[in-house]
């Protein structure tokens, strides 16, 4: 099916947005814009019903089209369907079993091929299993698996049972006849099996993506000599003959599935022809029947953005775009008089809602202007690849033999192609690809990043570095929480009203999701009990007027205490601001949780933003819940609650905004009792560092030392967290060229200079280096810190850690080096090359960063990091390819480069680490925090707040805590997580003695510590 033939990660992204579910599409003809209308004319949708339909191929006289279509509620798989032009008549092919695809007529009209499952055993069962799927409302996004028992059949009459053309172990499909009826080509992944044949890369690509091994095969059309024309890592397929049957047209995506070119070729497999280059995901090319062009299908204008594009047969000339409207528009087909396109598209959707998904659409093409716009179209520039490194040994050929399919010597025909230049070409290259919208902004755990991932993994093997040993591979997984979802069941609120001391009011059920909601930082459980309002919730520490307390002579132990959002609404814009400090919902619930309460509902006032609905259910990345049970209530339910108390939601929160000490800011409820149940289910995602090894030249396992260079390759995907939520920037993708592609293209750059140095250097006193490419920074330098606490090398081995990022902004020559307090002679090392490269520095000691030093710094690891400065488009989605500074992006990766070569060419040149003492800076006591000195673990997933470190000097470091203490209490508050850590902090007193509470391997400890202003 060749909608689907789109590669690895992407396929199941992109089914998502070319098929998924599209409502109202119009069923009369629709006005194309002004630049449409030149090619195309008066197009209209041809299927109306059913769940979606495609592929349409015409008979050699016109008259009818064979086409693939979801029309029958047995069966949730395509079935094949041929189409009478001349009355309408819609008749189905195919056996109605299994799964169907790749539909074609034969010349003579009479006969027809398609690819079909129906001969399978489980062909039913499978059918079954899906339409359960439906029936739960997990329906999977649409995805062709490349089913391994698909096969090619011919149909000779409405009425006669379909003959199987192939039977081969592995997907056979795509099939098309030559003009004269005698071939047939197709893709099939046979030379893949059978998978016990494969050593266990091969099988681990083949689980990923089968569809790696489809290659393009020619047959007679009674499928008999068979014969194998491509042999390519990479998805060869949907092949069609050109009108003269002299030549197939294809398309060939790359091993990552990304990106997809057209090409063609004799019908031996010779004379291979590239009709494209570098124009995104082409694919489903077929010949006008004039032969004087090919029509195609590309994401050319964005990665979801699929439009139809004309080139000339032999691609002298720049392609050229003929659809222009809104929607997914693929697989075109001419009619045999040339005179009539035939697409699939889901254009004029104007509900995304909807059951209904890309249909096919005819309209009248317009032959003449397509010539004319052709002639006048661009040449066609050809740029001079970079050889493709790849083995046919990753992709299996019985006509590999001998040394050829030896991946020992591939590997080292790589190790000779180097390279050494860092050119401003090759990082516009990586930046381009990291930041373009086809990832979706890089969120870690998204597919996004896993892309970035793969992009990066083949730009190292492309250099010829190598995977440490330990990882059994590039990459270096972890576990996140990713967000959080109501569970399915478990979750329930009722009350019930109390007459006199022996009756009871029949429970009142509140409904999920109308009248109550659980809260992302709930915990699970249940309770019953009485229900006490406490205001605004608010405890905020002080004296006086400074002081806030919610809670002053009330009672919520062993009971559900109902709260107000936000903050009071008529107080000063000083006074919310300090409020807000303490407004946060998981602040509430702390401050409820230590006071003895069961359970908190928060309810949005009739005062205030929101008022009376429901709080989203928002994730905020966090590994455990607030050990409380806490959810939104509906400001109908809580009058409903307060309702024979003598208070209303609104007269109490009128007083409260006003904070008027006389009004009543609290209410018992002692006349209803409430059972509160809730339940969430806590996402978990995996992540990826990406981590490459330069051994030193005669290295010695066990002695050998690294220079470790680094630079997160993940960021913010459509800004849910971490973005700033700029007004009209909402649900934008985050590209973040800036931060971090650019500290990515960097470390690729330097890393291709560094392995041609260390193929050249002579002296056995050299140090390694290490490559790594971090996930998880924006969610709190989770995959840095992973990698620290279980490092798949011993740490002392690394002499120094680099870290690259937002490099890409350099503005008045001013670059930032960060963290030369962590070591001596960074500013000897600094200083010596910069003599050669002139920037103006900006030289900061501390090494205490927001960003992934701050991982390897507290493991006593010398640590720098590179930085040209924050801007406007920071964690904005204006962060973009077009906005970085290119020459100065190329001098500083020239710059770092430098100082790696001489880091790395001589063992006894050495950085001694230094532990850097708290800055002695004063402040004012108006905006000073509290500071202890402590450095989180944010990767750990335990109860309480493990320490990566604790810095020199500070309040830590003085009451004896370590790196690998769990904090579980403070200030005789529980510690369950950074929040209440966060919290707590705030609520302490500066220079006031305290008790803070770890656990230290099997020991509690109790320590004295004296908190400090923040330096």
């Amino acid at each position: 099916m060749e909608i689907s033939n789109i590669g690895r990660w992407t396929r199941i992204w992109i089914f998502c947005a070319a098929c998924m579910a599209w409502t109202s599409i119009s069923t009369r003809g629709a006005s194309p814009s002004p630049e449409e209308s030149v090619f195309i004319e008066n197009p209209r949708q041809l299927i109306l019903t059913g769940r979606r339909s495609g592929e349409g191929y015409f008979s050699s006289d016109g008259t009818k089209l064979v086409f693939q279509a979801e029309r029958e509620d047995q069966n949730p798989f395509f079935q094949i369907y041929t189409l009478n032009l001349t009355d309408g008549e819609i008749q189905r092919v195919s056996p109605g079993i299994g799964k169907t695809t790749c539909s074609f007529f034969h010349p003579n009209g009479r006969e027809l091929l398609f690819a079909s499952t129906h001969h399978d055993p489980r062909a039913i069962e499978k059918q079954k299993m899906e339409l359960e799927r439906r029936e739960s409302g997990n329906e999977r996004r649409y995805a062709w698996d490349y089913d391994p028992t698909m096969d090619i059949f011919k149909k000779s009459n409405p009425g006669s049972a379909p003959v199987a053309l192939t039977h081969a172990e592995g997907y056979d499909a795509e099939g098309s006849y030559s003009p004269d009826g005698r071939w047939i080509a197709f893709c099939s992944t046979r030379h893949a099996f059978p998978l016990k044949g494969l050593n266990q890369n091969q099988r681990e690509r083949y689980a990923i993506d089968p569809s790696f091994f489809g290659e393009i095969y020619l047959m007679h059309a009674d499928g008999t000599k068979v014969r194998r024309l491509t042999q390519h890592p990479g998805y060869d397929g949907g092949p069609f003959f050109s009108p003269n049957g002299k030549r197939i047209v294809w398309r060939r995506f790359d091993e990552e599935g990304i990106n997809a070119d057209i090409l063609t070729m004799r019908l031996d497999g010779t004379d291979v022809q590239e009709i494209t280059s570098n124009f995104g995901m082409a694919w489903a090319p077929f010949y006008h029947p004039s032969g004087e062009y090919i029509i195609f299908t590309s994401n050319r204008e964005g990665f979801s953005n699929f439009e139809l594009y004309i080139v000339d047969r032999r691609g002298n000339r720049q392609p050229l775009r003929i659809s222009f409207t809104n929607g997914f528009d693929g697989l075109p087909v001419f009619s045999p008089d040339g005179n009539m396109l035939v697409w699939t598209s889901n254009r004029y959707a104007s509900n995304p809602g909807s059951q209904h998904k890309g249909h096919l659409f005819a309209a009248n093409w317009n032959h003449e202007a397509a010539l004319r716009a052709l002639q006048t179209a661009p040449l066609r520039k050809v740029e001079k690849k970079k050889p493709v490194l790849s083995s046919h040994a990753a992709h299996p050929s019985p006509s590999l033999t001998g040394s050829e399919s030896n991946p020992g010597n591939i590997s080292k025909a790589k190790d000779a192609i180097l390279y050494p230049d860092i050119l401003q070409a090759d990082l516009k290259r990586h930046v381009k690809y990291l930041a373009s919208d086809a990832l979706e902004g890089r969120m870690t755990g998204e597919k996004g990043a896993q892309m970035a991932a793969d992009y990066i993994v083949d730009s190292l093997k492309e250099m010829g570095i190598s995977p440490m040993d330990s990882l059994q591979g590039y990459y270096q997984p972890f576990e996140f929480t990713s967000g959080v979802e109501v569970a399915k069941i478990g979750n329930a609120l009722d009350w019930k009203a109390r007459t006199n001391a022996d009756t009871e009011e029949p429970s009142q059920t509140v409904l999920l999701e109308s009248g109550f909601r659980p809260l992302a930082f709930t915990s699970n459980g249940s309770f019953r009990g009485e229900v006490v309002f406490a205001g605004y919730g608010l405890k905020v520490p002080g004296e006086a007027e400074g002081a806030y307390n919610s809670y002053a002579g009330l009672n919520v132990s062993n009971k559900v205490a109902m709260v107000l959002r936000y903050v009071p609404e008529a107080i000063t814009p000083e006074r919310r601001s300090l409020l807000n400090r303490y407004a946060s919902l998981r602040y509430k619930a702390l401050i409820a949780r230590e006071l003895g309460a069961k359970g908190i509902l928060v309810v949005s006032g009739p005062n205030s933003p929101n008022a009376g609905k429901l709080i989203p259910l928002q994730s905020d990345q966090s590994l455990g819940d607030s050990g409380i049970l806490a959810a939104t209530i509906t400001g109908k339910l809580a009058d409903q609650l307060l309702d024979g108390t003598g208070h209303t939601l609104q007269k109490l929160q009128d007083g409260l905004d006003q904070e008027n000490p006389h009004a009543t800011g609290s209410a018992e409820i002692k006349d209803k009792s409430i059972h509160l149940e809730l339940r969430i289910k806590r996402m978990r995602k995996k992540g990826r560092n990406v981590i490459g090894i330069m051994h030193p030249p005669n290295s010695v396992p066990g002695e050998n030392e690294y220079i470790m260079l680094g630079a997160h390759y993940d960021h913010l995907g459509f800004g849910e967290t971490g973005g700033f939520k700029v007004k009209g920037e909402e649900h934008q993708i985050h590209n973040g060229a800036d931060d971090n592609a650019s500290g990515v293209a960097a470390v690729l750059e330097i890393a291709g200079a560094m392995k041609s140095r260390l193929a050249d250097a002579e002296s056995p006193a050299g140090r390694g280096v290490i490559l790594s490419f971090w996930s998880g920074e924006e969610l709190g330098l989770i995959g840095s810190s992973h990698f620290a606490s279980e490092p798949p090398l011993p740490l002392q081995s690394i002499h120094a850690y680099l870290n690259f990022d937002m490099v890409g902004r350099l503005r008045k020559n001013k670059l930032i080096l960060q963290g030369i307090g962590s070591a001596k002679h960074w500013k000897t090392l600094i200083e010596k090359r910069n003599i050669l490269s002139g920037f103006h520095l900006i030289l900061q000691e501390d090494p205490y960063l927001p960003t992934d030093t701050t991982a390897f710094y507290p493991k006593e690891i010398p640590v720098l990091s590179f930085f040209t400065g924050s801007h406007e488009a920071y964690h904005r989605p204006s962060d973009d390819y077009a906005t970085l500074n290119w020459k100065g992006l190329e001098r500083i990766t020239l710059f770092a480069d430098g100082m790696v070569h001489d880091l790395i060419k001589n063992k006894d040149h050495r950085l001694d680490y230094v532990k850097v003492a708290v800055s002695s800076k004063d402040g004012n006591r108006d905006t000073l925090r509290v500071f202890l000195g402590t450095i989180p673990d944010y990767a750990a997933d335990i109860e309480g707040v493990k320490l990566n470190g604790v810095r020199k000097g500070g309040p830590a470091d003085k009451a004896g805590l370590r790196a690998g203490d769990v904090i579980i209490s403070f200030a005789g508050q529980s510690i369950k997580n950074i929040y209440d850590y966060t919290y707590a902090l705030d609520a302490a007193t500066i220079g006031k003695v305290t008790t803070v509470t770890i656990r230290r391997m099997n020991q509690v400890l109790k320590l004295r510590i004296k908190p400090s202003p923040r330096p």
